[in-house]
């Protein structure tokens, strides 16, 4: 795992690693209300965790409501 991370980052990243065994799309608003950021935030922090050696896969995948990402483990 990156050690280079945001506090932010690391929150996404957990929420992930919790939740991505069970799913595979994540709205950033939907996040960004479990975590207490806004979904910019959230779209932003992903951006820089796609781009990170964190061993999830993130993908942009969708923009109806929403910013969807698909997420792998």
């Amino acid at each position: 795992m990156a050690t280079d991370l945001t506090s932010k980052q690391r929150r996404i990243l957990q929420y992930f690693r919790e939740h991505a065994a069970t799913k595979t799309y994540f709205k950033s608003r939907l996040i960004a209300q479990e975590l207490g950021m806004t979904a910019k935030e959230v779209g932003s922090n992903i951006t820089a965790l796609q781009e990170s050696d964190s061993g999830v896969e993130i993908e942009k995948w969708g923009y109806s409501s929403s910013t969807t990402w698909k997420v792998s483990l």
